[in-house]
């Protein structure tokens, strides 16, 4: 979540140049360069949220860790609650994906891993609690006709 290899937009650029230097904050943050003080970083709200939401995530497994009270699985339990919803095997699962996709996530600077992996479990634990799981799958086979579909 560094600035350092972001790229750098004089203020200037940023004055003369808005729509340019905005398109490209969409893609990702940018850093603004001034003279009369800090420098200042522009990024998407989107990408602002997924870095708050990965804070959340750091601060609530940090407290899973520090709890001394069972496995993991049941310490994130105790965090997320909404994964009793989960099949004891997939909590297990799901706490080991979170803790790894957070790991991955603060080593890339790419928080969107680790809130997609929180969002995936939390969608499958409010899937499995609505009682979709009891339905039968239907998968989709892309070498079936459709006619067949």
């Amino acid at each position: 979540m560094s600035t350092m290899s972001s790229p750098r937009r004089r203020s200037s650029e940023l004055s003369k140049h808005s729509a340019d230097v905005f398109a490209e904050a969409e893609q990702r943050q940018v850093v603004i360069t001034r003279r009369d003080g800090d420098d200042m970083v522009l990024m998407s709200e989107r990408e602002a949220d997924a870095r708050a939401q990965l804070l959340q995530l750091a601060a609530d497994l940090i407290t899973v860790a520090l709890d001394e009270d069972g496995t993991l699985a049941s310490r994130t339990t105790r965090k997320f609650e909404w994964m009793l919803a989960l099949p004891e095997a997939d909590r297990t699962q799901c706490a080991q994906d979170l803790v790894n996709a957070a790991r991955a996530s603060f080593s890339t600077g790419q928080p969107h891993l680790a809130v997609a992996e929180l969002t995936s479990w939390r969608e499958t634990a409010t899937a499995i609690a609505a009682g979709l799981a009891d339905k039968p799958v239907e998968w989709f086979d892309e070498n079936q006709p459709a006619e067949q579909r």
